[in-house]
């Protein structure tokens, strides 16, 4: 892994750009998917550079994301918007996107708003 403060065009191998010393987004990208990883706390402060990963994967041409959540620590409802947001995204504009849950705290919050069940979420071996 090696950290990146450009966008990394090609993605050829795990890229991660640190935001702060307690958030970084890693992009490992795999045989037919790329999984878009933040780690620390998805709130307010951190959703657009997730966003922005996103975007930049889909313009270059990556067809099937997945949001990684299993290092999420803390997600607030602006965490929960931008995974609808990018599952509505997905469905418009024809790419594949998929979450792989997080850990049980950051589940509550989709259980809670009932979003656990109406996204898309893989088992980490499913994506």
């Amino acid at each position: 892994m090696y950290a990146t403060h450009a966008p990394e065009p090609k993605y050829a191998t795990t890229a991660s750009r640190p935001m702060s010393g307690r958030f970084r987004v890693d992009v490992v990208p795999e045989r037919d998917v790329v999984r878009v990883c933040p780690a620390g706390e998805l709130d307010l402060a951190t959703v657009d550079v997730v966003r922005e990963h996103v975007e930049e994967l889909v313009a270059s041409g990556f067809g099937h994301l997945v949001a990684d959540l299993r290092a999420v620590t803390f997600l607030d409802s602006t965490g929960l918007r931008l995974m609808i947001e990018l599952n509505a995204s997905s469905s418009a504009d024809g790419w594949r996107f998929a979450i792989i849950p997080g850990p049980a705290a950051v589940q509550r919050a989709f259980e809670l708003s009932g979003l656990h069940a109406v996204l898309p979420f893989v088992a980490p071996h499913a994506s």
